[in-house]
């Protein structure tokens, strides 16, 4: 299993920072080495985390037309949709970037704006496959999981990642890349999300988590107190925990020091 780094700051604005750095420090690392650099977003509250790659060094120094933008869950609805993960990223993150707009692969509009939860996930599937087929995916070993190089993820109060959450079968799915929800404790019901060993194939795995309200998911993910779906996240090379004061405020005394 890949190590688990804990990092803790004292406010958001100082994670955001540190965020920045590590995923600028990533593209430069993967677009040396295959000129692609594959990222995976998720929604919530990282998408507003992200705002130091808008400002220099970053905008400047990133090679943006080397990024490929995918999402390890998706709201099935359209693309304009205030319930939108695309949407969220796209006004708060991509708009602002120049990354070619083809290598933005969000859920099938058409598809989301019906609601057809199941197609979407198939269709979403058959997209990660053909980018795998152009080699712009790897995958995992002798598995044939895609592996992505960075997915950023956060967590929700009951330790759900992407659209896996406690109680839920999708966590348990071992075969599909891409599953899908229509009865998501948190609304909206209908979702499309990466399965487990998706999710834990990717390189790096990054979980940035902020907020008191979220402190007893992050003891239970990291203490293992409680069997969480965030609990199970894993990656090839690492996983690095992002997080403030207030979401680490209930971790074992000592387990990790402030930033």
């Amino acid at each position: 299993m890949a190590p688990v780094k804990r990092r803790v700051f004292k406010t958001k604005k100082e994670m955001s920072g540190e965020l920045a750095k590590y995923t600028a420090d990533l593209s430069s690392k993967f677009c040396k080495e295959r000129g692609i650099f594959t990222v995976v977003l998720s929604g919530g509250d990282l998408i507003s985390w992200l705002w130091k790659l808008l400002e220099p060094p970053y905008i400047d120094s990133i090679e943006w037309s080397k990024w490929h933008i995918f999402w390890v869950d998706e709201r099935v609805c359209g693309w304009d949709d205030a319930d939108s993960n695309y949407k969220l990223a796209y006004d708060g993150f991509l708009s602002k970037v120049p990354i070619p707009e083809k290598h933005i692969y969000a859920i099938d509009n058409g598809l989301g704006a019906e609601g057809n939860a199941e197609l979407a996930a198939e269709r979403y599937e058959e997209c990660l496959k053909q980018k795998v087929n152009q080699n712009i995916i790897r995958t995992y070993k002798s598995s044939g999981f895609p592996q992505f190089d960075l997915q950023l993820l956060g967590m929700g109060p009951d330790g759900h990642m992407a659209s896996l959450f406690p109680g839920h079968d999708q966590i348990n799915e071992k075969v599909k890349w891409v599953t899908f929800i229509t009865d998501s404790p948190k609304p909206p019901p209908k979702r499309i999300t990466f399965t487990l060993p998706v999710i834990n194939c990717a390189s790096y795995n990054v979980m940035a988590v902020c907020d008191k309200e979220q402190s007893d998911s992050v003891a239970a993910a990291l203490d293992h107190t409680k069997d969480v779906p965030a609990s199970r996240l894993t990656a090839d090379v690492e996983v690095v925990w992002f997080l403030d004061q207030a979401a680490a405020s209930k971790l074992s005394h000592g387990c990790c020091s402030i930033l």
